[in-house]
């Protein structure tokens, strides 16, 4: 087994309103770690209409500061680490556009997906609800098909958010069919390192199960939101033994 990552690109700053330390705290531990390659992905700022303020994201207009910020700091630590400029974003078709706009206007490197909202935020719902509704799951699955075949987003970020609790037949019908229209796409499925060490519902079993029979690739991401999650060990083996229990395809590092 590796001893720890060599790439991570799932992590956050203090913009989102749920993330503590700085920038520099998160490098310094992510250069203690090991780690070679670390991509900022703050959740992404969303145009709301309406005054609709969100107590989770940065606003639009930190976009360009959150830029220039990870920019200074990319030059100060040439040489020792590669850092990358990202977001995690929900595939919403009223904002797309126009974040698809922002994202080019200040030189953004990548973008994960994680579909935390089947609309947007101020809509509704959030897909880490205990639902038994069918209907939740499925438009779950097709949002997310949806928006990974527009070749914005390099990843799906914990995949196994949508905590469908109703018949397993259902949910292996519906999960089965992300699994494979995504590894048709090439698009890696992310185990959620923060999850395991949250004691979060996620990573779901059932899930990885079902990765494993399609022969997704997955990537491990630590989805950092303070310093003792980038130095989190022990969640990073338990997610290793996901990875050898169902015979997953685990990528190290991405091309970007």
């Amino acid at each position: 087994m590796a001893d720890f990552l060599t790439a991570n690109y799932h992590a956050h700053t203090w913009r989102c309103l749920h993330a503590y330390g700085t920038e520099r705290e998160y490098i310094d531990a992510a250069l203690e770690m090991g780690i070679r390659t670390f991509g900022f992905s703050d959740h992404i700022p969303c145009p709301f209409r309406g005054g609709y303020v969100s107590r989770i994201r940065m606003t639009m207009q930190q976009a360009a500061e959150y830029a220039a910020c990870i920019r200074e700091l990319r030059k100060e630590y040439a040489g020792r680490i590669r850092l990358l400029l990202g977001f995690e974003a929900e595939y919403i078709t009223d904002f797309y556009e126009e974040q698809m706009r922002m994202c080019h206007e200040i030189g953004c490197d990548y973008l994960i997906m994680g579909q935390h909202f089947l609309r947007s935020e101020e809509l509704g719902p959030y897909t880490g609800t205990p639902t038994d509704d069918e209907n939740r799951i499925r438009e779950y699955v097709d949002t997310v098909i949806e928006g990974m075949r527009t070749g914005s987003y390099r990843y799906l970020a914990h995949p196994d958010l949508m905590n469908y609790q109703g018949l397993d037949s259902v949910y292996e019908w519906e999960m089965g069919r992300l699994c494979r229209e995504l590894k048709k796409l090439g698009i890696p499925l992310e185990i959620n390192v923060l999850g395991v060490g949250e004691g979060k519902f996620y990573p779901a079993e059932k899930f990885w199960k079902l990765a494993g029979e399609e022969g997704n690739e997955v990537i491990l991401g630590l989805d950092a939101h303070c310093v003792d999650h980038i130095k989190d060990r022990s969640s990073y083996y338990k997610c290793l033994d996901l990875v050898e229990k169902y015979h997953l395809h685990l990528l190290h590092e991405l091309d970007i």
